[in-house]
């Protein structure tokens, strides 16, 4: 990961999507660019021309944190596309020591953590890491994803199996919602650890493999996963609406569990009743009606 490029792109990508109406600024003739122009955005965030073109050139090394509030104000950031800019500044000077320390840190599930997942086998459940891989699930959330895990190119990786595999376009019925979030998160992360290796390599196979993926990576939008509603149709019983709720725990793993619930007295509180029926009885949530390739399958957008 360059965070000089992906600095510069990101601050040009916000400047662009601005309009000077919506910047209380006049308009005077002929506008050369879709959005505002460096000087009006260095006007804006208070700061000169000469400082803001080479913040826009990828240098925010040093930038102190006044400057950068100010900056997210003029560029209208949102929550966390301002936590994503400081994260940014964070990485363009990172302490001695700390590549080596990204690559080496390997967050694991603690047993209490299992345990609470495993105890909860009405709602599919899952611990997921920031690169969107799923590290243990309980049966009715393996159930739930019975297709992603029987193909092991997916590897457990929710954002693989999004864009690699035919059959979640299927499976996510709100796909085109799911691909934005699954690629924001992923330049979430990105920010947080440009030096990631296992981060850096699963882009850079989502980018060549997936048309898609490589334009939606290019618009330099950036989300979180919080609650919302997932509309799912699964091999076996068919659509199911769920709430989902994300909780990240409460240390320094960057671990999140994810817990699906329907509502209460929906026909998807009873198709999750016949997939637990079924997941019990199999005891094998991989040999589940399923469209999946068995290839992985590539997607050309």
């Amino acid at each position: 990961m360059d965070n000089r490029d992906a600095v510069s792109a990101f601050l040009r990508s916000r400047r662009d999507r601005i309009t000077p109406g919506q910047a209380g600024l006049p308009t005077y003739g002929q506008r050369r660019v879709p959005g505002l122009r460096r000087g009006e955005i260095a006007t804006l965030a208070g700061v000169s021309v000469e400082y803001y073109t080479r913040l826009e050139r990828g240098n925010l090394r040093g930038v102190s944190d006044g400057v950068l509030d100010a900056l997210a104000h003029a560029l209208r950031l949102d929550d966390t596309e301002r936590m994503y800019l400081y994260d940014l500044a964070r990485a363009a000077a990172p302490a001695p020591g700390a590549r080596t320390r990204q690559r080496a840190v390997r967050p694991t599930v603690r047993p209490a953590v299992a345990r609470i997942v495993e105890g909860m086998p009405d709602l599919p459940a899952y611990v997921m890491n920031n690169r969107l891989d799923t590290l243990t699930a309980n049966s009715l959330g393996r159930a739930l994803y019975s297709e992603m895990y029987a193909d092991r190119s997916c590897g457990g990786n929710v954002a693989r199996f999004a864009f690699l595999n035919p059959a979640a376009r299927r499976f996510y019925t709100d796909w085109e919602r799911m691909a934005r979030f699954a690629v924001g998160a992923l330049r979430v992360e990105a920010g947080r650890k440009p030096y990631d290796r296992e981060l850096t390599h699963l882009i850079g196979e989502l980018s060549t493999r997936s048309d898609t993926f490589r334009v939606l990576w290019g618009s330099h939008d950036v989300h979180v996963f919080r609650d919302s509603t997932k509309r799912l149709s699964h091999p076996l019983v068919g659509d199911l609406e769920l709430d989902q709720e994300t909780l990240s725990l409460p240390d320094e793993s960057g671990l999140s569990v994810v817990v699906y619930s329907p509502a209460p007295g929906s026909a998807a509180e009873d198709a999750l009743r016949l997939l637990a029926t079924w997941s019990a009885t199999t005891g094998r949530e991989q040999d589940a009606p399923s469209t999946i390739s068995r290839s992985g399958g590539e997607d050309r957008g």
